[in-house]
This record gives structure tokens, C-alpha cells and sequence, in this order.
């Protein structure tokens, strides 16, 4: 790709690469280079240099750069308004691909997952020895990512959700429903342990805040798992899902007359990939692992199900 320089508009001659668009795309999408290089697994120098690259070839400026992040130009624009029908056909080009090698190939290859960090830390990784020694040929890829990472995408093959998607066309098959309880080391003070402001939105945020009104927050964090630790160092009570409780020994349940939290896991994969042999092992897995293990006390508690 050649750009002539000369007065006027510059003059883009040669081929376009896809790469470079692929990466505009995603940095258009997600507005930083960290995001971008973070989702396409480069550097954000590497996505800066080929944003670049696709400027110069094009001889157009497709972004402002600026201190908070980056913004699309009227140029910029007018290719993401083209060039994101292309990117979805060359991915669905790629599932297609994966598909049919899958078909061919059988057990083998790679299945990459996306869940949260407590259900994959203290829920499936103690799980999936059964599935390894079933099947050797299979190699997991687990992203622990408290976004919604796109299916669509490719960021990942097989997504556990603790909401139903509501846009994209995508296979949503609920796996359980999990309770949620308040629970506290022993002699805690009457203290909340809560979440950040930014995740001030999540159903457990505006559970504690409409129930719990009134009460010092004590702690504030992000992570599930850090919230649990902050409650077995006695900081206060956390709202935590039974299932993770329950492996808990030094944590009480605490009595509340509020109405019960329940949230459900939901397993979500796009269409092109539901019957790939490999993609297929790894549900039927996820499925009988959360049928068998979410037994009556993880919806409802320990109490109500006795």
C-alpha cells in the first residue's frame, strides 16, 4: 500500500489489511488502546501502530487522540459504519472454519471459556478433573472476566453468564439458580460489606443498598472472593451465594427478613458452534456439573431446604 504524497487529498493506492482494520474496529468499539490490546491479546503499542498504519494507508486521520481515550473522526465513522457488516462476515467465516475442523477433528483442540473469578476459582476448577481424564485431547482456555465477553467476536466459544443475554443471536441454556444469603464470622460487628461504585448497578449492589439502608459499609470491593475474605476477617456481613458459603466452616449465617436474592447462571454459545464435538464435550460437562452440584440448598438455602 503506497500513499503518494502531493497537495490536496492524499492518494491511497494498493491493497487494504484486514489486520489493521480488524484492529481499528476493535479500538473504535472499546475507545482505549489497553481495551483494544487487551481483547486482541496484543500489545497497545502493536494496536497504536497499526491504527497508524491504516491512517497512512487510507490517507485519512480516523481518530482523535486524546487524554481520556480515543474518538472517532466523520472519517473514522464512515468506515466503522462499513467495515463492521465485514467483520462480522469474516468472523462468521472463522466459526465456520472452527466449525467444520472441529466436525473433522473430533475430541481435540481448543475451547476457550468466560466466566466469573468465583465460579471459576471455587466452583469449576475443583470440578473439571473428570473432564480432563475423560477427555485428554481437549485443552481449556478459561478467561476470567467480569464483562460479557463477545461470542460473536470469538473472545470466547462458550460464555457462564449470571444473566440471560438480551441482544445477539445466541444459544441461552439456563443452568441453575443460586440463593444468596448473609453470612459473618463469629462476634462480627453489624457492619455491610458491599461493592465498589462502579458495579453500584449488580442485582447483589442493589439488593444490600435498598435492604441493608442505614448500615456503615465497613468494606467495598469489586471481587466476590475479596468480599468473603473481608467477611472472615470479621469486617462485617457479606451477601454471599449459598454454594460458596457453604464451603465456609467459619462463617454463620445471618437471619434477615428481607426478601431472598436469587440469581441464575445461564450457559451462552453462539449458534455456529453447537455442534462442534469438542465445544459439545465441554457443555455436557458444565450441564450435568451444575445439575448434580446446585442441589436444593444452594437455590433456596440451607434452612429452607432441610
Amino acid at each position: 500500500m503506497t500513499v503518494h504524497k502531493q497537495t490536496g487529498t492524499p492518494k491511497q493506492t494498493g491493497t487494504l489489511n484486514w489486520d489493521d482494520l480488524r484492529i481499528f474496529l476493535e479500538l473504535a468499539r472499546t475507545g482505549s488502546l489497553s481495551a483494544a490490546a487487551r481483547a486482541l491479546r496484543i500489545s497497545h503499542a502493536t494496536v497504536g501502530r497499526r491504527v497508524a498504519a491504516l491512517e497512512e494507508g487510507l490517507g485519512r486521520s480516523l481518530v482523535d487522540r486524546r487524554a481520556d481515550g480515543y474518538s472517532l473522526t466523520a472519517d473514522g465513522e464512515a468506515v466503522l459504519a462499513l467495515a463492521d457488516g465485514m467483520d462480522e462476515r469474516a468472523l462468521a467465516i472463522l466459526r465456520q472454519v472452527s466449525s467444520q475442523g472441529g466436525r473433522d477433528a473430533g475430541l481435540t483442540g481448543t475451547v476457550r471459556l468466560t466466566t466469573t473469578q468465583a465460579l471459576a476459582d471455587r466452583f469449576l476448577m475443583p470440578r473439571l478433573g473428570p473432564f480432563r481424564a475423560r477427555h485428554p485431547g481437549i485443552d481449556l482456555e478459561v478467561t476470567v472476566d467480569n464483562r460479557s465477553l463477545s461470542l460473536a467476536r470469538r473472545e470466547a466459544d462458550i460464555a457462564i453468564r449470571l444473566a440471560r443475554p438480551q441482544r445477539g443471536d445466541l444459544i441461552a441454556r439456563r443452568l441453575a439458580t443460586m440463593g444468596y444469603g448473609l453470612f459473618a464470622a463469629a462476634g462480627a460487628p453489624d457492619t455491610v460489606i458491599g461493592y465498589d461504585e462502579a458495579l453500584a448497578e449488580l442485582p447483589e449492589a442493589v439488593w444490600l443498598a435498598r435492604h441493608m439502608a442505614g448500615r456503615r459499609v465497613a468494606f467495598r470491593s469489586n471481587s466476590l472472593q475479596t468480599q468473603l475474605a473481608a467477611a472472615k476477617a470479621g469486617f462485617g456481613v457479606a451477601l454471599l451465594p449459598f454454594w460458596l458459603a457453604a464451603e465456609e466452616p467459619d462463617l454463620l449465617p445471618v437471619l434477615c427478613d428481607a426478601p431472598p436474592l436469587e440469581r441464575e447462571a445461564w450457559l451462552v454459545l453462539h449458534p455456529d458452534l453447537r455442534d462442534v464435538p469438542r465445544v459439545r464435550a465441554v457443555i455436557e460437562h458444565l450441564v450435568a456439573l451444575f445439575t448434580a452440584e446446585f442441589a436444593a440448598e444452594f437455590a433456596t438455602g440451607p434452612a429452607a431446604a432441610g
